[in-house]
């Protein structure tokens, strides 16, 4: 078994063709951040003529970018109701079309740029795991269809789950028939080779240890092979990662995500299980996430336990996955598992993006669990804001105080996992 990501391990192995080894001293735009908000922003900004670097610590889409479930899905991660509730039914209604529009995006940009992803308009199946849960999602979906905001929605009742997925303990589910899935190594690096063959450098293995002002305005980035100087900076790294971003630091939240991928399965058990191929998610507050990969494998995942990735942890995630899978379809309890492996979910309290401007950074992050698709379509809205286009940032108007007690190291996730035990048990 590999301790590794599927993605990366099956994508591509050209990321010497795109890489810049001498870093220049000069700049119009510094990126930090080499996944997909930094490639697709630098993207964007280097077809526009901008001289455009990215600064990445490790390797290009080596975190998140490159370690997720591959769900390219439309719908927020919250309830619409909830939303409605919280933030009023015109910002509600902006939000959720915001990641309309993010896979929108994506499907362009593969169209426009070439890319051999694997992606199809599948769908996702989001699925009750109790029947409270079912209440909400026929709410939601009453919600959506009257205002109008999403009216392919499909409520689908638990008798209606038998021709969608194999297996018992759902109350009904929710269908996004817009929804996608892709191969997201495949596409990450076609995405850094579309941005450097646009014009942009690309510097991997060179994390941003300082960030100051110049006395001409300018930003002055130092990095381990020498300092660069820009009139902007977009910074795309998540948030909760090394370098000099306390603010950032203290409004993010990292939480280990987990993934396991079995053994290529038989194309009959694969119909059997799971024969409208979708996106599927789980509505529990500690759910699972999974679908069929290009070549016939089962990727499982979800926030296993709360804790932080590394190697420890991923193997002890493993574990835990493969025994709810093999809950979930025992079909599957005895299948092998040829991939495990974990990742840094950078999570802002209300599960809601963030991007914008501080002291003159630009910034966008704090994707929780649904990055895919809105990374790619910020890069390209941050693009726009910082060439200074008239653009609506969905996330620019959300306050974003900073987490009480948070100053970097989250200490407090064991207590949030037990709080969210407590909540899967008793709601």
């Amino acid at each position: 078994m590999k301790h590794e990501s599927y993605w990366l391990d099956t994508a591509p192995s050209n990321s010497n063709s795109y890489v810049s080894s001498e870093l220049n001293d000069k700049a119009d735009v510094i990126v930090i951040g080499g996944g997909f908000t930094g490639l697709s922003s630098a993207l964007c900004l280097a077809k526009r003529g901008a001289e455009t670097v990215i600064l990445e610590a490790g390797d290009v889409i080596g975190e998140a970018s490159g370690r997720n479930g591959g769900q390219c899905n439309n719908g927020t991660a919250q309830s619409f109701s909830d939303l409605v509730k919280g933030h009023g039914i015109e910002q509600a209604k902006c939000f959720y079309q915001a990641y309309n529009q993010a896979v929108d995006t994506i499907e362009a940009l593969i169209k426009r740029e070439e890319i051999d992803c694997d992606f199809s308009r599948n769908g996702k199946l989001k699925l009750a795991a109790k029947p409270a849960h079912f209440e909400g999602l026929k709410q939601a979906a009453q919600l959506l269809k009257t205002e109008g905001v999403d009216p392919n929605v499909e409520l689908l009742t638990a008798a209606d789950l038998s021709s969608e997925i194999s297996c018992d303990g759902f109350y009904g589910g929710l269908l996004y028939p817009d929804s996608a899935k892709l191969h997201v190594g495949k596409f990450g690096h076609g995405l850094a080779l579309a941005a450097v063959n646009a014009g942009a450098k690309i510097h991997a293995n060179t994390p941003a240890t300082n960030l100051e002002k110049s006395a001409s305005g300018s930003w002055i980035v130092t990095t381990p092979r020498g300092k660069i100087e820009a009139t902007q900076v977009l910074v795309a790294t998540g948030g909760s990662g090394p370098g000099p971003f306390g603010w950032f630091r203290r409004r993010i939240v990292p939480v280990g995500s987990f993934a396991i991928v079995t053994e290529p399965l038989p194309t009959e058990l694969i119909e059997q299980l799971l024969p409208g191929k979708r996106n599927y998610v789980t509505t529990r507050h500690i759910g699972n996430y999974f679908r069929v990969t290009p070549d016939q494998r089962l990727l499982f995942g979800g926030r296993a336990r709360f804790a932080v990735s590394n190697p420890k942890s991923d193997q002890q995630g493993g574990v835990i996955l493969r025994q709810t899978l093999a809950k979930l379809m025992p079909e599957l309890k005895d299948v092998g598992v040829d991939y495990c492996w974990g990742g840094t979910v950078d999570m802002s309290a209300d599960r809601l993006p963030r991007a914008g401007q501080h002291n003159g950074l630009y910034y966008s992050m704090g994707y929780s669990g649904h990055g895919v698709q809105m990374a790619v379509h910020m890069g390209e809205i941050m693009a726009n804001l910082i060439e200074g286009k008239t653009t609506r940032n969905p996330w620019q108007d959300l306050n974003w105080p900073a987490v009480p007690g948070h100053f970097g190291k989250p200490w407090f996730l064991p207590v949030v996992g037990l709080y969210y035990q407590l909540l899967d048990r008793t709601q």
